[in-house]
């Protein structure tokens, strides 16, 4: 009988250490920062080609790629603050 309890109390100390929480675990607040980043660095990287272009330092190929890299996420960014306010309205129409 005592070896079952030690067996059950081993066990379920690995069990708790598992299912802890991870300090550096990605919570939504990460994740928009992650994305508003990553949303920075795609628009400053089309503005540093756009740049080189107009000095004739960038081949035209490079510029329409990177502007259409940027138009898909500067589209992206709307579509989700269109989403962002559409949920909001949505809270403000629910009966308290």
């Amino acid at each position: 009988m005592d070896v079952k309890t030690s067996l059950a109390t081993q066990s379920y100390a690995q069990a708790r250490s598992a299912a802890a929480p991870k300090p550096q675990s990605a919570g939504p607040g990460t994740l928009f920062q992650q994305a508003a980043n990553s949303f920075a660095e795609t628009v400053k990287a089309g503005e540093e080609t756009a740049k080189s272009a107009m000095t004739g330092n960038a081949d035209p190929h490079a510029l329409v790629q990177a502007l259409a890299q940027t138009e898909l996420a500067v589209e992206t960014a709307v579509t989700v603050r269109n989403k962002v306010v559409e949920a909001y309205q949505e809270i403000l129409r629910m009966p308290v």
